[in-house]
């Protein structure tokens, strides 16, 4: 009997947490790192990778983040972001993917080398765009405001993020929940909710269950990136069921910043027996050294995930993308198109 695959043929493969800036080639960093003599710990794909890519846990979370600074070196212009973003959805097409929502923080990419952020981010909305019209592969961007910056530093990230507005699908925030809580965000949320953007938050990854009311009661998010701890709360549980509200999962990179133990210790399990709306994701694959299908056939089975709970999660994905109800027909009718066409799909 042929074992019954972790990916649904039939469904849409979607990456909904990806950032743009964990996703850039280690090619493309070598090679731009050389033209421009930028600095890099090391000049071949072999020895620069241990400083890049992490092998089983980082040594903690600021490990984890520290490597995003090998990959955000070769920033050097606004060529390049738009480089980068074009490969991203490229590396998505190689992947099967069909959909994929990329995020990024136009300060921290901007930061290296003094760029303007309202440039990154138009140069970043080029890229997509042009990928998107070569590959095939339907992508939106999310802008990140970074907490840990402060929160003037956000309210001027919020304004290059909304000087191309139409580029962008929705708003996140990241970064040190715990120093920076959502409290300090409204005024930023309420100008991105104005502007009529989406809002995902990054919340429930460190700190605890009250992160998560935060950035759904005061920042007004439909969504939540990773939202682990929302078991420890049973009213939220309860809440997240009811009102349909997603959490973005990234198994491997929970595992790798330390957040959680092993696969055998991920929540995922339970956030999908109890109803939560949860579906899969990448988060940073250059960091973690994984892909889409490596969350659905290696990290979600060790997570005690069945084939029947990947594909649910896939099919949460679907419903969770800031797509409308007809795009998201578009995208299963194509998927089934391509079916009939004997086309490859995702498998």
């Amino acid at each position: 009997m042929i074992p019954e695959s972790y990916i649904d043929p039939r469904l849409p493969l979607l990456d909904l947490h990806r950032h743009l800036d964990g996703s850039i080639r280690l090619e493309t960093v070598l090679e731009v790192a050389l033209e421009q003599g930028i600095a890099l710990p090391a000049y071949d794909l072999q020895s620069l990778r241990p400083h890049v890519v992490v092998d089983g846990k980082a040594a903690g979370l600021m490990d984890f983040i520290g490597r995003f600074r090998w990959l955000t070196a070769i920033l050097h212009d606004l060529d390049t972001c738009r480089r980068v973003a074009y490969e991203n959805v490229e590396d998505a097409k190689g992947e099967g993917i069909d959909y994929i929502e990329l995020r990024f923080s136009p300060w921290f990419m901007a930061e290296t080398h003094g760029l303007d952020p309202a440039g990154v981010v138009e140069a970043v909305a080029d890229g997509v765009v042009a990928a998107e019209r070569d590959t095939g592969v339907r992508a939106q961007i999310i802008g990140i405001m970074s907490r840990t910056y402060d929160t003037d530093t956000c309210h001027r990230e919020l304004d290059a993020l909304l000087a191309h507005r139409d580029h962008l699908v929705a708003i996140d925030l990241a970064g040190d929940e715990m120093k920076f809580p959502a409290s300090l965000f409204g005024e930023h949320f309420k100008r991105a909710r104005e502007a009529g953007l989406q809002v995902t938050v990054h919340a429930g990854e460190v700190d605890g269950p009250e992160s998560v009311w935060a950035a759904i009661r005061e920042l007004g998010a439909r969504r939540i990136g990773h939202g682990i701890h929302s078991l420890e709360d049973p009213a939220l549980v309860e809440y997240l069921v009811d009102q349909r509200i997603g959490l973005e999962i990234a198994i491997t990179s929970n595992i790798q910043v330390g957040i959680v133990d092993d696969y055998p210790a991920h929540p995922v399990k339970r956030i999908l027996e109890a109803g939560i709306v949860a579906n899969l994701n990448t988060d940073d694959p250059a960091i973690s050294g994984i892909d889409l299908h490596h969350e659905f056939e290696v990290a979600a089975p060790r997570a005690g995930l069945s084939p029947a709970q990947t594909r649910l999660a896939q099919a949460n994905a679907l419903e969770m993308a800031f797509l409308t109800e007809q795009e998201k027909r578009a995208l299963l009718q194509r998927r089934a198109s391509r079916r009939a066409a004997g086309q490859p799909g995702p498998l």
